[in-house]
């Protein structure tokens, strides 16, 4: 993992009028890119986008602006932008006065990234970390990763960001479960995965994304986004979702119950990995019968009439039936086999 910060990176000078506007008014211009900035840094600096990295960059200031009232950061606040790109959505972060962490899995967008920032945003140059990482894999117990962004699993920060369509599910359930402090989202997806985060119980769409991000908390659509914002343009439609975390007080601070919230998770797999079937025929291998009876959940129904809640209650009731199997199992071995007396020693003749 490499990082840099914006302020150890001087921006080269380049002769242009935004990059004047900026400097006379510093970071009060608040200047965001538009498409002829898009193209010309990306061709300054040799990038053309890629699909294996998903990207797609936002070519439109408004479009920025609006995720950005979306997202409800503001001065003090700590984003995590993953992707960031060519920096569109980083300024309008950067604009409200926030700290941003971005972390970028492509080198040359992330060595690129600082001097954008200084160039248009001089004055909030200082605010800007950029670490070279995949997002998958950044771990809050690495030493260099909390010492290069000061985040932590406990440091209270938002995630803001246009998600790679190919990783946005992993990313966001990844990073909620390695980061408690995460508190909040706002990212921009695939309409059909923004669709899939929000469903509720009973429909097509709702499925295992649906219900994990339920342990963690509450899900909106927060709107449809046009193709015609992004360079290069999507082949699909894009949307909005927010997220806000349940206080850690919630349902008793299940939250902080790993055990269960693996074991949530593998019924929830299970279910949906045979959707069509009922919860006995998908669940047979890990919910005894006795199980469906203690959480009140007929075992006719699917996966797909469930909620988060019922899933715990299932996954709850797993653990006392089992709890309550092995003083049974115990009790009902039988008493080991008395042993004979060794023989007793001859006596001694006289």
């Amino acid at each position: 993992m490499t990082s840099s910060t914006s302020s150890n990176t001087p921006a080269q000078a380049e002769a242009t009028a935004h990059t004047t506007e900026a400097a006379q008014q510093g970071s009060s211009a608040a200047h965001l890119l538009g498409a002829a900035d898009i193209r010309r840094i990306a061709a300054d600096a040799g990038i053309t986008p890629t699909k294996k990295f998903g990207q797609n960059f936002v070519i439109d200031p408004g479009t920025v602006r609006r995720i950005v009232h979306e997202s409800g950061i503001g001065a003090g606040s700590t984003v995590m932008e993953v992707g960031p790109g060519l920096g569109s959505l980083t300024l309008g972060l950067l604009e409200t006065g926030a700290r941003v962490v971005a972390v970028e899995i492509d080198p040359p967008l992330a060595e690129r990234l600082p001097r954008t920032v200084a160039q248009f945003q001089p004055g909030n140059a200082p605010h800007l970390t950029v670490i070279t990482h995949d997002a998958l894999t950044i771990d809050p117990t690495d030493p260099a990763f909390t010492e290069a962004t000061g985040i932590d699993a406990t440091t209270h920060f938002a995630l803001v960001a246009n998600l790679p369509y190919n990783v946005a599910t992993p990313i966001v359930l990844t990073l909620l479960q390695r980061f408690r402090g995460l508190d909040s989202f706002l990212v921009m997806v695939q309409k059909e995965v923004a669709d899939r985060l929000s469903a509720t119980p009973g429909s097509k769409i709702y499925g295992a994304p649906s219900v994990k991000l339920a342990w963690y908390g509450t899900t909106r659509k927060a709107g449809i986004v046009g193709r015609n914002v992004f360079w290069p343009a999507p082949h699909v439609d894009s949307a909005l979702v927010g997220f806000r975390r349940y206080d850690a007080s919630y349902d008793g601070g299940r939250e902080n119950d790993e055990a269960l919230r693996r074991r949530t998770f593998e019924l929830i797999d299970m279910a949906f990995g045979q959707r069509r079937k009922t919860l006995h025929a998908a669940l047979r291998k890990a919910v005894p019968d006795a199980a469906f009876n203690a959480a009140g959940i007929d075992p006719q129904r699917r996966g797909e009439t469930l909620t988060i809640d019922d899933f715990v209650a299932l996954a709850k009731a797993c653990e006392a039936t089992e709890a309550a199997e092995v003083p049974q199992a115990t009790a009902a071995q039988p008493a080991p086999a008395a042993q004979p007396a060794p023989d007793a020693p001859e006596a001694q003749q006289a």
